[in-house]
């Protein structure tokens, strides 16, 4: 079995030179330049706490899809969700993370596993229902950012239907068809009708 490639980051060159060196004693990792990981790859990075600067290095975009272990001191609850949207898969307590386990969450971040401490997950579930109730309800938002009336119209897209077809199914005119699809694609960053029903598949909703 080939070893896992992970890159390092630290708060701090010495902490980052200790990190690295000590990864480097496992033969199931592989430390590279951490401006050469791919989505195949693990970044491990440390830090004090959750900054803005922090979460900007976490959204690089050279390792935006490169799954991330987050070796932190001090984790906010309002930080919790805001470390998984920047693909963070595993977030580890510094003080009670153990040489050991932290190449085991290495590995477990390279094969597409995730892992929280029992109370950082009930954090995160308790900030996804804060977001649900708080923001997405009052919108007519589901957990996937789509209201019902476009996921009707996405379940017909991805059935073939088109404009006018879609339209006569759900008893709308064809310019509220086309509308919401515009407003849906535009909140989503969504490219075009292809890519809003894969998002929309992926997501679970149709």
């Amino acid at each position: 079995m080939e070893p896992v490639r992970v890159g390092v980051q630290a708060a701090d060159s010495i902490t980052e030179v200790g990190l690295a060196s000590f990864l480097r004693t496992s033969r199931r990792l592989e430390v590279v330049d951490p401006g050469t990981v791919t989505e195949r790859d693990v970044q491990v990075v440390q830090a004090d706490r959750l900054t803005p600067q922090v979460a900007a290095d976490l959204r690089a975009e050279h390792c935006a899809a490169v799954p991330k272990v987050l070796l932190i001191d001090d984790l906010r609850d309002s930080d919790v969700l805001s470390a998984v949207e920047c693909g963070v898969v595993v977030v580890l307590p510094r003080s009670r993370t153990s040489g050991d386990g932290l190449v085991e969450a290495v590995v477990a971040a390279a094969s597409g596993r995730g892992l929280l401490p029992p109370d950082l997950l009930g954090r995160l579930l308790d900030g996804i229902r804060r977001l649900q109730h708080d923001v997405l309800t009052p919108r007519g938002l589901g957990a996937a950012g789509l209201t019902a009336r476009e996921v009707d119209v996405l379940r017909l897209m991805a059935e073939g239907l088109d404009t006018s077809e879609i339209a006569g199914e759900l008893c709308y005119s064809e310019r509220t068809v086309k509308n919401v699809i515009y407003e849906m694609t535009s909140r989503l960053n969504l490219r075009n009708r292809p890519h809003a029903v894969a998002y929309a598949m992926q997501a679970g909703v149709i």
